[in-house]
């Protein structure tokens, strides 16, 4: 497999990190996808691309070649495993330090009306926002903190976080694996992996255009053309004449 374009350092390319892990790719791969979706420290770590090149390297392996020796069902437990870990100690590291990290009300990002937003933001798209979030660098490291901060139900979190864990860690590894049969992407691993950064943005402009488009118009918008209407007295209701 070879590549044409220059992305990020070396040492953050993912074909780098999983030649370099070696025997132990599989398990490196997990505790790198549970740290991004679980430890703060862990959001420059390249999610999607790594998954995607997993997949490669196991289509790679199974084609006859050097790679991850390593069934493709049993790669997509373990890292579905790895990120829905991840979560869970990412949502309770938000639970329980939360309230004594944001309580600063004069820091400009920890304070506690950055809590009462987050609150409101998962009333109203928690559910799209773990799954969708998921698909999003460096969102998906900070959101599941958030929701922990924000205390959010619990078994509604794990749920959802489940749902996102599988379409995002076994979906992005079959799509590597199965795109992988072609000359084209083995020989061009970097324009794809700019490809996947791409579009897991697209999911977080849909839900911002979205938002826009459903905004509610302020009630106190005034209208120009607005006409006043006066009240109509009846001849009855009229003050007696004074002479």
């Amino acid at each position: 497999m070879t590549t044409q374009l220059a992305l990020g350092p070396e040492w953050l390319k993912p074909d780098v990190i999983i030649e370099w892990l070696g025997p132990w790719a599989l398990l490196g791969l997990a505790a790198i996808i549970f740290a991004e979706c679980g430890l703060l420290l862990g959001f420059f770590l390249p999610g999607d691309s790594l998954l995607f090149t997993a997949g490669l390297f196991v289509a790679a392996a199974a084609g006859g070649g050097p790679g991850i020796q390593t069934p493709l069902w049993l790669v997509c437990v373990i890292l579905v495993a790895a990120a829905f870990a991840g979560n869970v100690v990412g949502y309770w590291i938000g639970r329980k330090a939360g309230p004594a990290i944001f309580d600063k009300p004069k820091s400009r990002l920890f304070k506690p009306a950055h809590v009462a937003k987050t609150q409101e933001f998962f009333d109203k798209y928690g559910n799209r926002a773990i799954v969708l979030g998921r698909f999003v660098p460096i969102v998906r490291t900070f959101i599941t903190v958030m929701a922990g901060v924000g205390k959010m139900e619990t078994k509604r979190y794990f749920t959802y976080s489940l749902i996102g864990g599988v379409a995002w860690a076994a979906g992005v590894t079959i799509l590597g694996y199965f795109l992988g049969q072609f000359a084209f992407v083995r020989e061009n691993i970097e324009l794809m992996l700019i490809l996947i950064v791409l579009v897991s943005v697209l999911p977080i402009i849909i839900e911002i255009v979205r938002a826009r488009r459903h905004k509610p118009v302020a009630e106190n918008h005034h209208d120009p053309d607005a006409t006043v209407q006066l009240p109509v007295v009846r001849p009855d209701q009229r003050p007696p004449h004074r002479y």
